[in-house]
């Protein structure tokens, strides 16, 4: 299965990373890559791994408690929407 990002979920990863270097230190951003890779690795064999979101058509991943991937299933790949603050109010 092939990923795709969208142009917003590549604009707010590197929001959630710039983020981090910002507030801590660059091995707690190496680490969150780290995590993020790890979970696209697991969705290129299963899918359906993270329960489908509010929006329909959607599924919501956590990374962190304060993370979370917003992705949609299609026939031959797997689109990343976004990455949401879930301490934010979002749409998914």
């Amino acid at each position: 299965m092939i990923i795709i990002w969208s142009d917003q979920a590549e604009k707010s990863y590197n929001r959630m990373i710039d983020d981090i270097l910002e507030r801590w230190n660059p091995n707690i951003a190496e680490n969150f890559e780290n995590i993020t890779n790890n979970l696209l690795d697991k969705l290129k064999k299963q899918r359906k791994l993270c329960p489908p979101s509010l929006k329909v058509n959607l599924r919501k991943c956590v990374i962190h408690k304060n993370v979370s991937l917003i992705y949609k299933i299609h026939k031959t790949n797997i689109e990343l929407i976004a990455f949401i603050d879930n301490r934010s109010d979002n749409l998914y």
